[in-house]
């Protein structure tokens, strides 16, 4: 990938980050226009990088109430596949702390209600989930990657609970989302980013989790998620 390209990239990051800064000084960030630009930088990175992106199972996601997607983790551009892909109109995601550390969008992350998780401290998670559930509370979807961290090889790590403790105590079905090929594209620790590949996300059907125990859900997600990325 050119240098032209990188900086295309990033001036996709931009053109969502520069409007939502002059909405939150004018008191007028809505979670409608966070969602349409969420979306539209998706689709931009998609077409920037020249993505075949292959979605699977959509239609299994019946519209109408929120949910807790979870996923396995290849890339930092395994977020922009997601807001490209999944069927819900308003999602938010659980980040780590470091991405709300970069100047500007920082700031923007948190007006538009994402969600800071310091992994490094526990009181401060726990807020973290209490925070993502008053969200699914109102009607909005959670994104989480439950590895809590970039796979290096492309293989699914051990999931962590804290989502499937947010999706139990909310009574919320959690979807899983296979993300294959984002890590061809952007590796853990690469710089440049390659064109023209293939990136498949296999969306599951929802599951209920009332009566379910942690270890149980756990071992379903990360199930689907190896049977769709480790073949």
């Amino acid at each position: 990938m050119s240098i032209i390209d990188s900086l295309r990239v990033v001036g996709a990051m931009a053109r969502i980050t520069a409007p939502s800064l002059v909405d939150i000084a004018r008191n007028s960030l809505d979670r409608h226009s966070v969602d349409e630009r969420a979306r539209w930088f998706g689709k931009r990175v998609v077409e920037l990088l020249e993505i075949d992106l292959v979605v699977h199972g959509a239609e299994r996601v019946p519209p109408g109430r929120a949910y807790v997607y979870m996923s396995n983790h290849q890339s930092h551009l395994d977020i922009p596949m997601l807001y490209a892909s999944l069927p819900s109109p308003t999602i938010r995601m659980l980040a780590k702390k470091e991405l709300f550390q970069i100047p500007l969008w920082g700031r923007g992350l948190r007006e538009a209600e994402f969600i800071e998780v310091d992994r490094t401290n526990p009181g401060k998670a726990r807020r973290s989930i209490e925070h993502a559930k008053s969200l699914v509370r109102e009607g909005v979807s959670i994104y989480l990657a439950p590895e809590g961290t970039r796979s290096r090889d492309g293989r699914i790590n051990k999931l962590k609970k804290g989502g499937f403790h947010l999706a139990v105590d909310t009574g919320t079905p959690i979807v899983p989302v296979a993300i294959a090929g984002t890590i061809d594209i952007l590796p853990r620790g690469g710089k440049a980013m390659q064109t023209g590949k293939t990136v498949e996300v296999t969306i599951g059907a929802p599951i209920p989790v009332e009566g379910r125990d942690l270890e149980g859900l756990s071992r379903e997600v990360s199930e689907f998620l190896k049977q769709h990325v480790e073949r």
